[in-house]
């Protein structure tokens, strides 16, 4: 945690999806809105492949997945569905090259975590892989490694970045709580074991030992405390979910150093409200925990609440533009 406390992350970013299916265009208003702290987006809109959880299968290696009419299931080797998602991620990243040169700084790239992964992909009998801890084990394992190679390969487009590694676990809740869905439909898995969930971030965070992980959940309960002992430098969520409960986990976790990348500009469409009252309940929060004020700009990063795959891209761009401002304003009035 020592080195990445020392990080410099910017004071706000995106989350990853983007809309349409234009690799140039988006990557053109991320690198113009977030000067200081781009990503690669995600453009889900192009259809399987582009979607999250077929991007992150098509990085897997040694492990391949199809589209079924049910979702992405493991197979034996790489069909059409795996090169399509390479292709686009191919894409996705030359386009993200061209607006990044010279560039010097942190840098986010995105991939599906190792749970919610194991809950969205199926074995060959058509139940998740969650169903089998061999299974669990084997994709996390080949995770690690398409993760490995894939920051290597950005590295290597864009030597100057930092990068920052975040990993998408939305259904990690579901996880720990037996809330996953069986095939039919009329049982659930059953839970994980805490510890062998944490394990497996553990080590999936350690293998990132070029720069910091992030863990992304916009569901509601967020294990904070789950993650921070796992390692992840930051948690990023959807700020209206906090419950009174997150509160004592949050503050434990930004007086022990990790950084909260505060979801609070709507992913869904409708009126922003002025830069300074969309930061308005991160102050309050801060005010209730103790927290020091100028704590809140080395702590916090700002960005939507969610993906915006599903907006208008006038209101993504406009969504974007409002995280760079609603950060200026809490780091120029922390009170």
């Amino acid at each position: 945690m020592s080195e990445n406390s020392q990080f410099r992350f910017g004071a706000a970013t995106g989350v990853g999806s983007m809309p349409g299916g234009d690799a140039r265009e988006a990557a053109k208003t991320v690198t113009g809105t977030f000067e200081d702290f781009p990503f690669l987006p995600e453009l889900p809109a192009r259809g399987p492949g582009a979607d999250m959880i077929g991007r992150t299968a098509g990085m897997l290696v040694e492990l391949y997945a199809r589209v079924e009419p049910s979702g992405w299931r493991l197979g034996d080797r790489p069909g059409r569905d795996t090169k399509r998602a390479r292709s686009w991620l191919g894409e996705d990243l030359d386009a993200l090259e061209e607006f990044t040169q010279e560039y010097q700084g942190p840098l986010k790239v995105q991939a599906v975590g190792p749970w919610t992964l194991a809950a969205h992909l199926e074995l060959r009998n058509g139940e998740a892989a969650l169903s089998d801890a061999g299974a669990c084990r084997d994709l996390a394992a080949s995770l690690a490694e398409g993760l490995r190679l894939h920051l290597a390969e950005v590295r290597r487009r864009i030597p100057g970045a930092q990068l920052v590694l975040q990993l998408d676990e939305p259904s990690l809740t579901a996880v720990l709580r037996g809330q996953v869905k069986t095939a039919s439909g009329y049982r659930t898995h059953r839970a994980v074991d805490r510890q062998i969930v944490e394990q497996t971030l553990r080590d999936l965070v350690g293998a990132h030992t070029g720069g910091p992980v992030v863990v992304h959940s916009c569901a509601p309960d967020v294990p904070f405390a789950l993650l921070r002992r796992a390692g992840a430098a930051a948690v990023s969520f959807d700020f209206s979910l906090l419950t009174e409960r997150d509160e004592e986990a949050i503050g434990e976790a930004v007086e022990g150093g990790t950084r909260l990348f505060t979801g609070v500009v709507p992913g869904a469409e409708g009126p922003l409200s002025d830069p300074a009252g969309s930061v308005m309940g991160v102050r309050t929060l801060w005010r209730r925990l103790g927290l020091s004020p100028g704590l809140l700009s080395e702590a916090v990063t700002v960005t939507p609440a969610c993906g915006l795959a599903g907006v208008s891209p006038g209101y993504a761009r406009t969504a974007l533009a409002h995280c760079v401002r609603a950060a200026r304003s809490l780091a120029d009035n922390p009170e």
